[in-house]
């Protein structure tokens, strides 16, 4: 069975959005993956300035297939879920954007940075990462 590394981007005022998608990725039968996020029970360490933690948080994210980011709108105004955008355009990694559960609208900087965009819940988010990503 393939193992898909992924970089899980989110929040951490919203980290239990994170925890819920670790929790549906791991229920889903014949689907494993690593996680390379940073949560924030596991933060960077040793990383004293935001360039050292850029340099981490691009260190996670270069052995990954792909980024899945949460696109709520929240998602437009953080500073570093924007680093991690530009982070995986520059290395050519596919970005997967997750809708919440119940949204309207999503993030139009996820939205833009996309390949592909999914609905919240375990088959579209499972299609997307296996149609949109190599192992």
């Amino acid at each position: 069975m393939q193992t898909y590394h992924l970089f899980i981007s989110h929040s951490w005022s919203y980290s239990d959005k994170h925890d819920r998608l670790v929790e549906m990725l791991n229920d889903q039968p014949g689907f494993k993956f690593k996680n390379f996020s940073v949560p924030w029970q596991d933060p960077i360490v040793g990383a004293h300035t935001d360039k050292q933690l850029e340099e981490a948080i691009e260190n996670q994210i270069r052995p990954c297939s792909a980024v899945l980011i949460m696109a709520g709108m929240y998602s437009t105004y953080s500073k570093w879920i924007n680093k991690e955008i530009a982070i995986a355009q520059r290395l050519g990694k596919t970005i997967i954007a997750i809708k919440p559960f119940g949204a309207e609208r999503i993030s139009t900087v996820v939205r833009d940075a996309a390949h592909a965009q999914c609905a919240w819940n375990t088959k579209s988010i499972v299609s997307a990462i296996r149609l949109h990503t190599a192992v």
